[in-house]
């Protein structure tokens, strides 16, 4: 039986909080909010803005561990409570909340894949951004010999939590913005159907970004060098299901 939450990762993204929020409250599916060490003056506006609704559990860790430290908390914690899924959306309000019931009902038709949102951009997208992205995406698909993963950097989706937490305790993954990219793909090197749902994506400019250009994109680079030689170490294994088909959980 399937049994869904939703993750929500924020630091210092209190500015469209409340509307996030309002938006899911009419599906009624309880919520996990992981406070990533946010700062002083937010934190304050955050947990104010949280205290108004009684199915939100709110987690404040003591530092900064990155989004995907804040992610990683909160899947973790969705498990041990006994959720089977749990959807991950990002606090900046990029998403479209009408498309949580279509998450949801991927899922549940099959619940054992991960579904991933695909976005689709307004005229609010940064150019540069934008194509940066396909640098990512390319590695993504020589790491997984498959276009399997339509996009890795997505902040919209829906986790299988035992397979999903399974990975995060077993291995180290990325804590930071590099974390989207490698769960998937080694979700996908563990036989993890990978999904991908068209959403819609809304930049706001009044919404900071917490990407931070050098640090990050440091990151990103590592982890992909780290994904190439296991996809190295596993090209036997690759092959072996390239040519006899895929064997999905």
């Amino acid at each position: 039986m399937t049994q869904f939450c939703i993750v929500i990762p924020v630091y210092n993204h209190h500015h469209k909080l409340a509307e996030l929020l309002a938006d899911l409250s009419i599906y009624a599916v309880p919520i996990i909010m992981v406070d990533d060490g946010s700062e002083p003056c937010s934190r304050q506006k955050i947990a104010a803005i949280v205290a108004q609704y009684d199915s939100l559990t709110l987690l404040t860790l003591p530092e900064n561990l990155g989004k995907g430290g804040a992610v990683m908390a909160g899947l973790s914690h969705a498990y041990d409570a006994g959720f089977s899924h749990a959807i991950q959306i990002d606090a900046d309000y990029q998403h479209d909340m009408q498309d949580v019931p279509a998450f949801m009902a991927r899922s549940k038709q099959h619940p054992k894949a991960l579904i991933c949102g695909v976005p689709e951009y307004d005229q609010s997208v940064n150019k540069a951004r934008y194509y940066a992205r396909y640098l990512t995406h390319v590695w993504v698909w020589i790491n997984t010999w498959s276009f399997d993963i339509a996009d890795s950097m997505c902040g919209f989706r829906s986790y299988p939590l035992a397979a999903t937490v399974k990975l995060i305790r077993r291995r180290k993954l990325g804590s930071r913005m590099n974390f989207d990219t490698e769960v998937l793909v080694r979700l996908y090197w563990d036989q993890v159907r990978i999904i991908n749902l068209p959403t819609k994506v809304v930049y706001h400019e009044d919404v900071p970004s917490n990407f931070r250009a050098f640090k990050d994109n440091a990151g990103i680079s590592w982890m992909h060098t780290k994904l190439f030689f296991g996809m190295l170490l596993r090209s036997p294994v690759m092959l072996y299901r390239k040519i006899f088909g895929h064997d999905y959980r």
